[in-house]
């Protein structure tokens, strides 16, 4: 069956955070920004129309942060669906402090990170941030800190669960002596496979697997090869191709593609209505990453 643009997000199937329920295809906000991921978007309309759309079409899943921007990704989203709908889930993070275009540098001061949670509390006129993510680990700081404020924030309520990002299975395990782990956020498409044991390790143990930067096909779409052949067979896109596949690699996958156009997020979501076949899934899963 191929992609279509009519389809929702709910042919994607349903994942659950920490009791929350929530279609597995989401949204990742951090293109509502300007280049380098810093200032505001070219078009803030557009975005506010992407967020809308969005929504009209059944993703319940956001995700951003507060580095995104900073601050403009959580406003947007408030400015766009504040007050929200009932089911909508929106992720956030803390832990990268931004000095310009492209720079990221990891902070994770237990009092810093409860600085931010209030900012983005803030920002995205929340009582409660049902998903809260810890944007790196902070190598200077014991973890036991950075994850204790977390778990003094959710035993605030403040926050509902918790989440890691870029971790190796060894993090995530540490992490998991310390506090409950709700989700994990690391890159993974189809051409970069390096948190492979990463996403079996949450799949074993019910974790959430968000792959970050989930669109990615390279060399794989070029004609003849294995993400072509799917394009042909389906008349899906290659975008849609990289989407579905992830959604069929792991019943613990949420992707997040995000972009600031309409037409695209369109796309996007069509990806839920692609049924890949157990052939084209291994010949996938198969190509060189």
């Amino acid at each position: 069956m191929s992609a279509d643009r009519t389809v929702t997000a709910e042919a994607s199937g349903t994942f659950s955070i920490a009791g929350r329920t929530v279609h597995r295809l989401g949204f990742g906000a951090m293109r509502l920004t300007g280049p380098g991921i810093w200032g505001e978007p070219a078009d803030r309309a557009e975005c506010v129309a992407v967020l809308r759309r969005a929504v009209e079409l059944g993703v319940d899943f956001l995700d951003t942060a507060d580095s995104y921007g900073p601050g403009v990704s959580e406003e947007i989203i408030a400015e766009a669906l504040h007050p929200y709908p009932d089911g909508l889930l929106i992720a956030t993070k803390a832990g990268l402090t931004r000095q310009g275009p492209d720079q990221w540098r990891p902070v994770g001061r237990p009092a810093y990170l409860r600085q931010q949670a209030e900012l983005s509390l803030r920002r995205l006129k929340l009582e409660r941030i049902e998903l809260f993510q810890l944007h790196r680990i902070d190598a200077e700081v014991p973890l036991a800190d950075q994850l204790g404020e977390l778990t003094a924030l959710r035993d605030e309520g403040k926050i509902g669960a918790i989440g890691l990002s870029e971790v190796s299975v060894a993090q995530l395990e540490e992490a998991r002596g310390l506090a409950e782990i709700a989700t994990v956020q690391n890159l993974y498409n189809l051409t970069n496979r390096q948190s492979e044991d990463v996403l079996r390790y949450c799949e074993a143990q019910g974790v959430g697997f968000i792959p970050w930067y989930p669109i990615a096909a390279g060399d794989l779409a070029k004609p003849g090869g294995p993400v072509d052949h799917v394009v042909q067979a389906t008349g899906a896109s290659p975008s849609q191709v990289a989407l579905a596949w992830l959604l069929a690699t792991s019943p613990v996958t949420l992707p997040i593609p995000g972009t600031s156009k309409v037409s695209h997020l369109e796309e996007n979501v069509g990806a839920a209505g692609l049924r890949l076949t157990d052939e084209q899934v291994a010949e996938l899963t198969g190509a060189a990453g």
